[in-house]
């Protein structure tokens, strides 16, 4: 079988709450994961490159976004898609930032997660019935999502990710390795502050979250917008490809010169 070249994809600094020099280490620390610990398991290796802030990408590699929040994604036009309709992540620092979240967690989550399924519709069948059955979303990391199930690299603290094997369920409990960190011990197993979509078949409900501690939520309710949990909901022909680069710069400087007068308004109040 030939060997596949790494897929190439651009970390893009957007964010007003980050500066360069502290998301360059973990990029690294993200290079480490993927090629070390997430190509073994999955087969899939990546390039990770930097684009400071100001600079633009270039339009034939995927993007992860690094954003203040989700407004800030819709104010700068950054939408589903890259400009050449390529796979594209957000991570929203500035919403991480504000709830004692790590960013760096989320950044690895939204990486594997779009290197594991890019366009965001794969899923396993677990069938009960002839007719009935659940499916369940390709996600790498929801399932182990939380902080304190990560673990470092030169001190950077990234998502725990699991293996092909969480998703059979013919695997016995303790028999084989699930997540990167072993911590999971069995198929479809969910860590604490963790979920899965699942969409049964015969509900007609559309996609729903189960979480560690058993409550069903329905996902549209649950998805940010921009999330990949927002966009799995949503048919692919209505995904919205991102503004070109010269009309998002043009909106960055808008947009900061709406952050700085609504600073200068809160200090004067």
């Amino acid at each position: 079988m030939p060997k596949l070249d790494p897929i190439q994809i651009s970390i893009v600094n957007a964010s007003t709450v980050l500066t360069d020099s502290e998301i360059k280490p973990v990029i690294g620390a993200l290079q480490k994961q993927v090629t070390n610990d997430f190509r073994p398991a999955w087969g899939v290796d990546a390039e990770l490159s930097f684009v400071p802030k100001g600079q633009q990408p270039p339009a034939d590699t995927w993007w992860l976004a690094i954003l203040d929040d989700a407004d800030q994604a819709g104010a700068l036009g950054y939408h589903d898609l890259t400009t050449d309709g390529l796979p594209l992540g957000k991570v929203f620092a500035g919403t991480d930032l504000k709830y004692g979240y790590t960013w760096s967690v989320t950044a690895s989550h939204e990486l594997l997660e779009m290197l594991a399924d890019p366009n965001i519709n794969l899923t396993v069948l677990i069938q009960s019935s002839d007719t009935a059955g659940k499916l369940y979303a390709y996600e790498v990391c929801d399932t182990c999502e939380a902080d304190e199930n990560g673990y470092e690299i030169d001190g950077v603290l990234l998502s725990d990710f699991v293996f092909p094997s969480w998703f059979e369920d013919f695997r016995a409990e303790g028999s084989t390795q699930f997540d990167q960190t072993e911590k999971i011990k069995s198929p479809f197993q969910l860590l604490a502050g963790g979920y899965i979509g699942v969409f049964d078949v015969n509900s007609g409900s559309g996609w729903h979250q189960v979480t560690a501690e058993k409550r069903l939520t329905n996902t549209l309710l649950r998805g940010n917008v921009g999330t990949r949990r927002e966009r799995r909901a949503v048919p692919r022909d209505q995904w919205v490809p991102t503004l070109s680069h010269r009309q998002i710069t043009t909106r960055t400087e808008q947009y900061l010169r709406r952050v700085g007068e609504i600073q200068k308004r809160r200090a004067a109040a």
